[in-house]
């Protein structure tokens, strides 16, 4: 077993009007000596807008933005911009998160040159319905029962005519190309898919999404597989790499009499090929046990979104019951050396 150092939370909500319900599942990147915090910030009603933090160490903070970085500013993400997550590619950051308008829940991209001007590029994931989904992924063969119960919704539009569609969420870019291109996690439940070799992120347009999902089966990266898994998984932090292959840290949900437990997980994907899964921890690295975790807006969840490393500790930010974030530390080696004691 990986040995897991619970430390504690980190930000906790505000009187702020934009994060007084909440704030949660981070976004973080080290960038020059000092770590940047993007946040998912809950106002009244259940509206999200991106907060921001910098801190002098990997649990001090050191200034706490009292507005929104990042907020609704489009029809199509105009109840919350959720769940960030944050990579460099060369000389460009790029944060991706979910777009909610209320009823569609999509992964959109933004970039920035300096942390501080950002350039939203409105939703790259598929903005197709569920029948239309089941159309070019069931080409090869019929979808599990599991896409079924997650994600066919009410066949109705809203009374503005707006469409429901699928929801594509849990949108992660892996923080350097492979052989010159870029390579992106998304997550469809109830699996995690892999997106490989993409030119341009602008690339990813309705036509390259029909062609993607006529192979859907073989973009599959990660399906659920073991006991604290089974209901559904979804992407985490982005990608860290290692020697073994890059190290992802994902949430794996199960049902229970209380309701749907989240916990962080880990896996290895193949350096040159991550659509190859090396191994998999088959238990949770860290589950809700501590007061934080297991009483807040949403019980029972350790929701990982963002990685910081110093030397060989790995500190793990994460949501906390929807409504804190705290920091978990483990030892990268001792978690590489567990995870390849469980190839797959």
């Amino acid at each position: 077993m990986v040995s897991v150092k619970k430390l504690g939370i980190l930000l906790r909500k505000t009187d702020l009007a934009f994060e007084c319900d909440g704030v949660l599942n981070p976004a973080a990147i080290k960038h020059e000596n000092k770590i940047h915090i993007f946040y998912r910030a809950v106002a009244k009603g259940n509206c999200s807008t991106i907060g921001y933090c910098r801190l002098s160490s990997t649990m001090e903070v050191e200034c706490r933005n009292t507005v929104p970085l990042l907020f609704p500013e489009y029809d199509w993400e105009n109840q919350g911009l959720e769940d960030p997550r944050i990579v460099k590619i060369e000389d460009t950051f790029y944060i991706t998160y979910t777009a909610y308008d209320g009823m569609n829940a999509l992964g959109a991209l933004a970039s920035s040159k300096d942390l501080i001007h950002w350039k939203k590029h409105g939703i790259i994931v598929p903005q197709i319905t569920y029948e239309e989904f089941k159309h070019f992924a069931q080409a090869k063969g019929m979808l599990t029962e599991k896409y079924n119960r997650f994600n066919e919704y009410p066949k109705k539009n809203d009374a503005n005519g707006r469409k429901l569609y699928l929801w594509d969420k849990n949108l992660i870019i892996f923080p350097r190309k492979i052989k010159g291109k870029f390579y992106l996690l998304h997550r469809i439940k109830p699996d995690i898919q892999i997106v490989v070799e993409i030119e341009k992120l602008e690339d990813l347009n309705s036509d390259f999404w029909h062609e993607n999902l006529l192979k859907f089966d073989e973009n599959i990266v990660l399906t659920p597989r073991y006991d604290h898994e089974v209901s559904y998984i979804g992407g985490g932090c982005p990608p860290i790499e290692t020697d073994q292959g890059w190290l992802l840290i994902y949430h794996g949900v199960h049902d229970t009499v209380k309701g749907y437990v989240y916990s962080a997980c880990a896996a290895l994907l193949d350096l040159e090929n991550p659509k190859i899964e090396i191994a998999r921890l088959p238990y949770p690295l860290f589950f809700p046990e501590k007061e934080w975790e297991l009483k807040g807006e949403v019980n029972y969840v350790c929701f990982p979104t963002a990685t910081i490393q110093e030397e060989n500790d790995l500190y793990i930010y994460y949501g906390a019951a929807d409504e804190r974030i705290a920091v978990a530390k483990i030892k990268l080696t001792d978690l590489i050396e567990e995870l390849m004691l469980h190839k797959i």
